[in-house]
């Protein structure tokens, strides 16, 4: 019997890994590294008795979507409805679904690197063409980079990244509005990726309106410490919304997962003075960076990405997982040779990553 054949591109990819691995602290994955808050395991369980299983979920989500309009609608100018929200299973499947609808054969995606990984491959999936620029050599975006891409490639989705991961830099909003007037003169959408938009003092949602080609994502991953949900958001015009309704697969949305997200939205309170408590955690862990043999980017995420100096980042990297320490290892990404990118964790954790640092470097 022969097998059928995979797509030829797809053949050649290589799939999207991050080590999941059996560590005492683990700060690979930009997971929060506190659980939700009691209450509101208390409240899921209670409210999951009372699904009807045998029915199926709202399709259009529309309470959950309500929800996340109200929570960002003081962000964005002129407010937001649901009509201008879209959920999913996590961002990555909001990335997805723009692919579908604004990619595929014929068409292209740009993106600028060292970036977010998944955005090039989940479009690949998709059968889009990817291109890419370059950022400048502290990873900023370098507009005139950005022009020749954009004008020159025409691309009908154009990413960026806001910070940016695995670098840690947010987005100034003149670049954005710059990035967007290009976008917008070749007839393309911008997608501005705001996974860790919480930890940052600025975001592309002041720049949303329903005349605007932009859209921004964003996900319960990270700052609602809710990661095991998989759920995330896009918040644009309606226009961009509707599209993305017809490519998504029916109830793609099940109940439990609609009613965790509205859930969780009851504790920004505590979610806010999580991220107070991150951000301040992460400040001092730039500064036990600064007193090590590390070259260290500035971050407004709750990650920092570093290089060591005069060990080679593999090397301290599998010193590290041997005294119990999990970072992630970006020697993969372009340009990031020798490159490691740690979390910010409990302060019990990020002591035990200093420590661990300090001592894989002698």
């Amino acid at each position: 019997m022969s097998r059928p054949r995979v797509r030829e591109d797809v053949a050649l990819m290589a799939g999207y890994h991050s080590p999941q691995m059996d560590v005492a602290v683990r700060l690979n994955t930009n997971e929060a590294p506190e659980p939700p808050p009691p209450g509101f395991a208390e409240d899921l369980a209670a409210a999951v008795g009372e699904i009807d299983w045998h029915r199926y979920p709202d399709r259009a989500a529309t309470g959950l979507r309500s929800d996340i309009a109200a929570l960002e609608d003081s962000a964005a100018p002129g407010g937001l409805t649901a009509e201008r929200v879209f959920a999913a299973n996590g961002s990555n499947e909001v990335l997805q679904s723009l692919c579908l609808a604004y990619g595929g054969a014929g068409r292209t995606v740009a993106t600028f690197e060292p970036t977010y990984a998944l955005h090039s491959h989940i479009a690949a999936v998709c059968g889009t063409r990817v291109v890419s620029g370059e950022r400048t050599d502290g990873f900023a975006l370098d507009l005139a980079e950005v022009e020749r891409v954009v004008l020159g490639e025409r691309p009908t989705i154009t990413f960026l990244c806001s910070p940016n991961n695995p670098s840690g830099g947010v987005d100034p909003p003149e670049a954005v509005g710059a990035v967007l007037a290009m976008v917008e003169s070749v007839g393309g959408l911008l997608v501005v990726d705001e996974a860790y938009g919480q930890f940052a003092p600025r975001s592309a949602l002041a720049a949303l309106g329903e005349d605007r080609s932009l859209v921004v994502t964003r996900t319960f991953s990270k700052t609602w410490s809710a990661a095991a949900l998989r759920l995330g958001y896009l918040l644009g015009p309606t226009w961009v919304v509707e599209e993305l309704e017809k490519v998504v697969l029916p109830y793609h949305l099940d109940a439990v997962k609609q009613v965790a997200g509205r859930l969780a939205l009851q504790y920004r309170g505590e979610m806010e003075a999580r991220v107070a408590r991150l951000v301040e955690e992460r400040g001092r862990v730039v500064a036990g960076l600064d007193r090590l043999p590390v070259t260290q980017w500035p971050s407004d995420a709750n990650f920092v990405l570093f290089r060591p100096e005069g060990v080679a980042g593999e090397v301290v990297w599998h010193r590290m997982v041997d005294a119990g320490v999990l970072v992630r290892n970006c020697a993969s990404w372009p340009r990031l040779d020798d490159c490691l990118r740690v979390t910010i964790g409990t302060p019990e954790e990020n002591t035990a990553f200093l420590e661990a640092l300090g001592s894989s470097l002698r």
